[in-house]
């Protein structure tokens, strides 16, 4: 796929692209104020919320349409280009209506393929730029699928906002980022435009800039962030959002590395890399000759191929290894389940073929 820039008019291409504004449009008096700090500390693209569904019903969702006429005053009085999130054919009808210069569609509706081809749909033949939420749930085809919908229905202005996955498990993160899911979106897509939410993987302010900046040495092309003239009284999600002074400080904090240099700079280190990573594999094909080996002696001695009481101790074992070799303890056991599930399937395919 060939994408185009989504960079608008008169915006640089320097790193980070960024887009900020309040969670929700509230009211006329905070979108403006609001809009007016971050202009004056360079913002040139205005995000608001305009349709707010919640989680559960009762909460502020947004003011709809009515918004909409606020951000036409923001784009006459500070210049800055505007954002807002759609759901629905309508929104889209409605956003087109009033001069929206970008929008995003949201992690709820990217896992919605009805959704998105209805949004896809109602695009054709526009230029607009568009943003893809990654879906709630880490499902990385679920994502390209909905990138492939508006593709095809002719929207070639495209780029994805990495906001982070859903996990039912206590976390530091409010959604946890799963970094390698965006590598292998960029592998695949390599001229495809990354954008980072850290305020909806953080969650609260105090991890934006950390996020952030973790986004940047990854080489993503912009940030989304929310920021609000007064956060302690934002009708949602008032603990993520920044003061635009505060975003300030966290955008002049970050660092932006030479990704041209650093390649460059990086060969050596990169072919040892390639040479440990042959070793790895070398290594692993040996085990599963090993686990081959085991699988026979359990078909000849009728054992089953599970012995689960072993398992457990290999991964209480290998895992205090792992941490005292500075790896986390989710690291290892990642790679000791992959290890063990191909380890089982190697004996099975033992047994398979002494069936035959």
């Amino acid at each position: 796929m060939n994408f185009e820039s989504i960079l608008l008019p008169g915006i640089d291409s320097k790193r980070p692209l960024v887009i900020a504004g309040p969670c929700s449009a509230e009211s006329e008096e905070q979108v403006m104020e609001t809009a007016k700090q971050l202009a004056a500390q360079g913002i040139k693209i205005f995000r608001a919320g305009v349709w707010k569904p919640r989680t559960k019903p009762g909460g502020f969702e947004g003011m709809g349409s009515l918004a909409l006429k606020w951000l036409q005053r923001v784009k006459k009085e500070t210049g800055m280009y505007v954002a807002v999130e759609v759901a629905t054919q309508k929104h889209v009808y409605e956003a087109l209506k009033y001069g929206v210069d970008m929008l995003w569609i949201g992690a709820r509706t990217t896992t919605n393929p009805f959704a998105v081809q209805e949004i896809a749909d109602t695009l054709a033949g526009t230029d607009m730029p568009v943003l893809i939420k990654n879906p709630v749930n880490p499902d990385l085809e679920l994502w390209i699928g909905a990138i492939e919908r508006l593709y095809n229905a002719g929207v070639r202005k495209l780029g994805v906002i990495h906001r982070g996955f859903s996990t039912p498990d206590k976390n530091v993160y409010r959604n946890i980022p799963q970094w390698h899911i965006p590598i292998e979106l960029k592998r695949r897509y390599p001229n495809l435009p990354i954008i980072c939410d850290p305020s909806h993987m953080g969650g609260k302010r105090s991890l934006i800039l950390t996020i952030a900046q973790q986004a940047m040495d990854m080489n993503y092309d912009g940030l989304i962030i929310e920021s609000h003239c007064s956060p302690e009284t934002a009708l949602s999600d008032k603990e993520q959002q920044l003061t635009p002074a505060a975003l300030n400080e966290v955008i002049h904090s970050l660092v932006i590395r030479d990704s041209i240099q650093s390649t460059e700079d990086l060969s050596t280190l990169r072919g040892q890399i390639d040479e440990l990573d042959d070793k790895i594999f070398e290594l692993l094909s040996k085990r599963m000759r090993v686990s081959r080996e085991i699988g026979q002696y359990k078909l000849e001695h009728d054992m089953p191929v599970l012995q689960t009481a072993r398992y457990g101790e290999i991964l209480q074992d290998r895992i205090q290894q792992a941490v005292k070799m500075d790896m986390s303890s989710e690291f290892a056991k990642k790679i000791l389940e992959a290890v063990h599930e191909e380890s089982v399937r190697q004996q099975l395919v033992v047994m398979e073929l002494a069936r035959k």
